[in-house]
């Protein structure tokens, strides 16, 4: 099976499992087109054509969001993709400051896959916070998570020199739109 058709079998797969999800701004955009964005800045901005990665950031919340079982993902798109998932799935079971604090902690350990997968994650949700944010979230939250969000990218490490820019540069923007 072709590079090409593995990352569009997992777009397909990305856009079912997230059919019903929304993204938490006023627009109400489609999640899976956050998905899409996630794997469009690392072949774009970080120059990656490995299907596997760009399969994983497909579907790098299935796990997490959708509660599907990283067995399915093997059986799918094969072990490499389903590791790269389960290191950037977060233990729902766990409450929000503890899953940010991990999130922290475990960065630095991550494979170089899933640290592309968390570093455009990272930039999406900037983005999306700065220009359509969770209608609850006042601008202390907002702020709150550009700190965050930059932490854990700086406990990433090096990984790729044009997505940390585009992440400083949009970090910058998010916060004077804020």
């Amino acid at each position: 099976m072709s590079s090409m058709s593995t990352v569009l079998r997992a777009a397909a797969f990305a856009a079912d499992k997230h059919r019903t999800q929304k993204r938490k701004g006023k627009m109400e955009r489609p999640y899976v087109g956050h998905c899409i964005e996630v794997a469009r800045i690392i072949a774009e901005i970080g120059e990656v054509d490995d299907a596997d990665i760009l399969a994983a950031a497909l579907l790098h919340d299935t796990i997490e969001d959708q509660e599907i079982k990283p067995e399915e993902i093997r059986k799918e798109f094969g072990s490499a993709t389903e590791g790269m998932v389960l290191e950037v799935t977060d233990d729902r079971s766990l409450d929000r400051q503890e899953r940010r604090r991990l999130q922290v902690v475990n960065a630095p350990h991550k494979s170089p896959g899933a640290k592309l997968i968390k570093l455009a994650d990272k930039i999406s949700n900037v983005r999306e916070i700065g220009v359509d944010p969770p209608t609850h979230w006042d601008r202390e939250r907002r702020l709150g998570y550009y700190a965050w969000g930059t932490e854990v990218v700086n406990a990433l490490g090096a990984v790729n020199p044009q997505m940390e820019e585009l992440f400083r540069t949009t970090v910058e923007t998010a916060r004077r739109q804020t």
